[in-house]
C-alpha cells in the first residue's frame, strides 16, 4: 500500500478524494463535541466549570503525540527507502504537530491557573511536552536548511524516545498533572457524560489533523516543483 502511494501524484489523487470527507467529519464532530461539552455536559465534582477546557486540551495533547509518532515513522521510511513522499509527510506532520503542541501547552496553562494556582510548573508531563515542541521546531528549522533531509530525519527518530516519557511521566514521577483518565475504554476513570463529548472532539481533531497534513503535503510538493523548474531555467 505504501509503495503504491509513495508516488506523490498517486497520493495527491487520493488526497483529492478523501479531503472533503475528512473536513466534513472534522467540522461535524468538533462542532458537536464542543457544543455538547460546553453546554450540555455536567461540571466536574472537583474542578467545576473549569473542566470544560478539557474538551480542547486533551485532544490537542493526543494529536500532538499522534503527529510526532507519524513524523518519526515517516522519517524512518525516508531514511530506509528514500521515498520523496515520506519526507513530505514528515515535514507536514512536523508543522501541524508543532501547532497542536503549542495549543496543548497554552490550553494546559489556562487550565492549570485555576486548578493549580499557577500558569506553569516544571512538572514532568509539562516539561516533556515542552521538549516535544522544541523537537518539532528543531526539525522544521534543520529540514529547511538542508536539501536531503537526512539529518532532520535522524533528529526526529532520536526525539521519539520522548514519547513514552510523555505518556508514562505521570506514573514514573510524582507530578501535579493528573494520571490518565482513559487508560481503557471498557473502564475509564471519567464519567460517560464527560467522556463522549471528549471522544467526539478528539475524533474531529484527528480528522482535521489528517486534512491539514495532507493539504500541507500538496503545498510542499507544488513548492518543490516550482523550485525545480526555476532551477532548470537558471
Amino acid at each position: 500500500m505504501f509503495s503504491f502511494y509513495a508516488n506523490p501524484t498517486r497520493f495527491l489523487r487520493l488526497k483529492e478524494r478523501v479531503s472533503p470527507w475528512l473536513l466534513l467529519l472534522a467540522v461535524a464532530a468538533l462542532g458537536a463535541g464542543i457544543v455538547w461539552g460546553l453546554f450540555f455536559s455536567p461540571p466536574d465534582y472537583q474542578q467545576g466549570e473549569t473542566v470544560r477546557i478539557m474538551y480542547l486540551h486533551v485532544p490537542f495533547a493526543w494529536m500532538s503525540m499522534f503527529c510526532y509518532a507519524w513524523l518519526a515513522a515517516s522519517a524512518a521510511l525516508y531514511l530506509i527507502y528514500a521515498h520523496r513522499l515520506a519526507d513530505l509527510l514528515a515535514q507536514a506532520f512536523a508543522r501541524v504537530g508543532a501547532i497542536l503542541t503549542l495549543m496543548c501547552l497554552l490550553t494546559g496553562s489556562i487550565w492549570g491557573k485555576p486548578t493549580w494556582g499557577t500558569w506553569w510548573v516544571w512538572d514532568a508531563r509539562l516539561t516533556s511536552v515542552l521538549l516535544m515542541f522544541f523537537l518539532y521546531i528543531a526539525y522544521c528549522l534543520l529540514r529547511a536548511r538542508e536539501e536531503s533531509g537526512k539529518r532532520a530525519a535522524i533528529l526526529a527518530l532520536l526525539g521519539a524516545v520522548n514519547l513514552p516519557v510523555i505518556k508514562f511521566s505521570v506514573d514514573w514521577w510524582n507530578t501535579l498533572h493528573q494520571p490518565a483518565s482513559i487508560s481503557r475504554l471498557s473502564s475509564p476513570a471519567i464519567h460517560p457524560d464527560l467522556l463522549w463529548p471528549l471522544l467526539l472532539c478528539a475524533g474531529g481533531l484527528l480528522a482535521l489533523t489528517l486534512w491539514l497534513s495532507m493539504a500541507w503535503v500538496e503545498t510542499l510538493w507544488r513548492e518543490a516543483r516550482v523550485l525545480r523548474r526555476e532551477a532548470q531555467h537558471d
